[in-house]
């Protein structure tokens, strides 16, 4: 009964034109909210790498800290004789 029904619509060039353009406007629509999507992602994918870069650069300062400080006992003497620090 409904398949009839459904047939008989499909057949009517106006039901078609209606469709199809119902159809282009679901498209549309889904369009659009999959670019906002995108955008939203491309924008998180952004503010992680902004703090991927700030803590790459809090780490190489630390290493940089780290590699200047004393060996020993003797080379921390040895700073405050020589007038480094």
């Amino acid at each position: 009964m409904l398949g009839t029904m459904l047939a008989a619509l499909f057949t009517r060039p106006w039901a078609r034109r209606i469709i199809g353009a119902a159809l282009a406007a679901l498209t549309a629509v889904l369009f659009l909210f999959n670019l906002r999507r995108a955008g939203e992602r491309a924008g998180r994918a952004a503010e992680r790498f902004e703090t991927l870069k700030a803590v790459t650069h809090a780490q190489r300062q630390m290493l940089e800290e780290a590699a200047r400080r004393p060996r020993s006992r003797d080379d921390l003497l040895d700073r405050p004789r020589d007038g480094e620090f």
